[in-house]
């Protein structure tokens, strides 16, 4: 749903199709409204979901080819522990100057369906400046760019499946899917290790007001299922005049995973 950027792009398919966010919050309500009453539950997002626009251009709509698994594994990268240094997970000091907006750390658990800890895989982020601004051509909407942020950093997971990142907290952001479109607050999640499929996913931040006006968060019709993307806050996780903190598990497996975009989708 994002390209490698993180920048989304998204542009109307048909001509008949409304404007404005008016015209899209009643779409979105009435998809919910049919979802609800269907009865079924559906935990992932849907391929074609008309709010969002270029969802039909972001799929493929032809049988795929099947890959040999031994032949991507051959070509699949690998990476060691020397090979991603501990630093690379603070956003903050990327620079020469501080960058700006609310510190903030991020920690989780990266988990399998029965709860059990996925060890050593690498997990990367990217997102947006506190301005809602990515460093990219792309992005050229009205908001500054910060010099001391680069809205990148990885690290590895711990025996205990743990990750932990400090970061600033990215502010929301126009995109083109409709007349004054606004994309909540988000971090963009990767996975990548002993699974042959890269995961993406994006994660979101408790109370946002921009949560239902969204299509990409609304393409994911379970509430429940939704919720697995917002944060907590944790106040455990908060450092005395130095940052706040929020725990977010990763599922990747089960009834309870995680939603993740398709690998056409990124």
């Amino acid at each position: 749903m994002v390209d490698a950027t993180g920048s989304e792009e998204a542009f109307v398919t048909s001509a008949a199709a409304p404007s404005g966010q008016a015209a899209m919050t009643a779409e979105i309500l009435e998809l919910r409204r049919q979802y609800e009453q269907s009865g079924t539950i559906e935990t992932q997002p849907r391929r074609d979901y008309l709010p969002y626009r270029s969802s039909i251009l972001r799929h493929p709509t032809k049988d795929l080819h099947h890959a040999d698994p031994e032949s991507i594994e051959l070509a699949s990268p690998a990476f060691g522990h020397r090979d991603v240094d501990v630093l690379e997970a603070d956003l903050t000091i990327q620079a020469t100057g501080d960058p700006i907006g609310e510190r903030m750390v991020i920690a989780g658990r990266v988990l399998d369906g029965a709860g059990r800890p996925v060890v050593g895989q690498l997990v990367e982020i990217w997102q947006a400046n506190a301005a809602g601004r990515y460093i990219h051509q792309r992005d050229q909407h009205h908001a500054p760019i910060d010099p001391n942020f680069t809205g990148v950093g990885r690290c590895l997971t711990g025996p205990d499946g743990s990750y932990r990142f400090k970061t600033i907290k990215p502010g929301p952001y126009p995109w083109r899917n409709h007349h004054n479109a606004w994309r909540p607050a988000h971090i963009h999640f990767s996975l990548f290790g002993t699974f042959l499929s890269r995961m993406v996913t994006q994660m979101y931040f408790p109370g946002d007001p921009i949560f239902d006006l969204d299509p990409i968060l609304q393409t994911v019709r379970d509430q429940r299922a939704r919720d697995r993307l917002v944060a907590t806050y944790d106040h455990d996780l908060t450092a005395h005049e130095e940052h706040t903190g929020y725990r977010w598990d990763i599922v990747l497996t089960g009834r309870d995973r995680s939603w993740m975009e398709t690998e056409e989708a990124e």
